[in-house]
């Protein structure tokens, strides 16, 4: 196994007999293949992406009124009683992730934070060490002032912005980070038959908004009924698709979580581009490319799925210990047998 940096194109180069990858840290594209460039993996040596949660706390979002309130469908039931992960743990976790040529596998990192990205005071001390590894961070947020963009566009690729009752907050945010020079800038919309309305509003003032004219694109995340969401309902198929066809027929970026995989497919079967647009769509890779740590630096398959987690922190060889214990290992076959959709959520 090698694994390459090539400095002057900013390319990570990955290579063994039956998985390789090249990953751009400029762009962020990347391209993952097996044997031979047609051949696609079931499982990386590693996990490509980490989703690392360095912070429970947060405060909300402030809805129309300009009331600071927690959100009503948080998954994590987050509020401001929460902690914080330190920077020794973070880069402790690092530390312990698989090297090869003494360069991290890792590609990138989910920051799991708070909507303002400012409840852990270590946040940007994370993100310079994550760069100083060649991985790059990347970060879901909801309202953030100019402080907060200036290094979120220092250090991320990729950031989104969550899109609640309060679209100002949202647009705002995302107006600020592309007008900092950041292209990757999505927002971020829970599918649900409650938020609906919300999801209608904010792909027609895409096409009108001015805030939104430099939209990398709106991302589409399926209910999972976990935490605050647990009454809010998920939108049935039919309704799902209406959303994908006005996208697409008025060419707006849009993307989907892995979740949503199976209900993109099923949108686009009638459609003559449906094999292009079928090839950009992965379905579930939690324990396959993918990995999710908690605040404490336990392991679970995602951030949806947590239980009793594995110790990354005192784990001695993390990819025996971690990537293939038996707790990771039994949610990756039940995820394999079941044709990689989710063996926990109707989605």
């Amino acid at each position: 196994m090698q694994l390459k940096f090539h400095d002057n194109q900013q390319i990570k180069e990955f290579s063994s007999p039956d998985y390789h990858y090249l990953f751009s840290l400029k762009s962020g594209k990347f391209l993952r293949f097996g044997r031979t460039i047609n051949d696609d993996p079931q499982i990386a040596p590693a996990p490509e992406i980490l989703d690392i949660e360095i912070t429970t706390k947060c405060p909300g979002v402030k809805d129309v009124r300009g009331i600071e309130l927690p959100c009503k469908f948080c998954y994590k039931s987050n509020t401001v009683n929460g902690q914080n992960m330190s920077f020794e743990t973070f880069k402790g976790i690092l530390d312990k992730f698989p090297r090869f040529n003494d360069i991290h596998f890792l590609t990138q990192i989910a920051f799991g934070a708070d909507s303002h990205a400012t409840s852990n005071p270590d946040l940007w001390k994370m993100m310079a060490y994550a760069r100083s590894q060649y991985v790059v961070p990347n970060i879901t947020v909801a309202d953030i002032s100019d402080e907060t963009a200036d290094n979120l566009t220092k250090y991320c690729g990729a950031v989104a912005v969550s899109r609640y009752e309060n679209k100002d907050l949202c647009y705002d945010s995302v107006k600020r980070l592309i007008d900092r020079g950041m292209k990757q800038v999505n927002i971020h919309i829970l599918v649900s038959q409650e938020t609906e309305t919300m999801i209608w509003e904010t792909l027609r003032d895409r096409l009108t908004d001015p805030r939104l004219a430099d939209l990398n694109a709106i991302v589409l995340l399926s209910l999972k009924q976990r935490g605050r969401g647990k009454d809010y309902t998920v939108l049935p198929q039919e309704n799902f698709k209406k959303i994908v066809d006005f996208a697409l027929e008025n060419k707006i970026g849009c993307g989907f979580d892995s979740c949503s995989c199976d209900k993109f497919l099923q949108s686009i079967q009638n459609r003559k581009d449906k094999n292009k647009l079928g090839m950009m769509s992965e379905p579930c890779e939690s324990t396959l490319m993918s990995l999710f740590i908690d605040v404490n630096g336990f392991a679970h398959p995602c951030s949806f799925a947590c239980g009793a987690g594995v110790d990354v922190k005192n784990c001695v060889d993390f990819t025996r210990d971690i990537w293939y214990n038996e707790k990771i290992v039994e949610f990756r076959r039940n995820l394999l047998n079941g044709g990689r959709n989710c063996p926990l959520y109707q989605i």
